[in-house]
């Protein structure tokens, strides 16, 4: 077994954001998120963005939040969305690849 396998456990916590992550438009708009000027952005940037409904784009947003991927924050009328550095982190992590020493 490798030193880079992750634990059962950890895999049962990050299957769902990779799932997630599976659909092309919730892939853009979890970019969209995480490299969001001050580290969040509102929905109303977001819509306009994609040619979807405003209820197929609300859809996609949950499922980004049921994931763990995003928090969501109302103020008044709009809906404000921010990565959660954690569950990113551990993404990167996990993908990321060192140099291998063979040839």
């Amino acid at each position: 077994m490798s030193e880079r396998s992750i634990p059962a456990e950890t895999a049962v916590i990050l299957a769902p954001a990779f799932k997630a992550l599976g659909d092309p438009v919730r892939l853009r708009l979890m970019s969209m998120i995480a490299s969001a000027p001050g580290g969040e952005i509102c929905v109303c940037d977001l819509t306009p963005a994609f040619d979807l409904s405003g209820p197929t784009i609300s859809h996609h947003l949950k499922t980004l939040r049921e994931a763990g991927l995003v928090t969501a924050e109302r103020r008044r009328t709009w809906v404000y969305y921010r990565a959660r550095p954690g569950i990113v982190r551990q993404l990167a992590t996990l993908l990321s690849i060192e140099p291998s020493t063979d040839v």
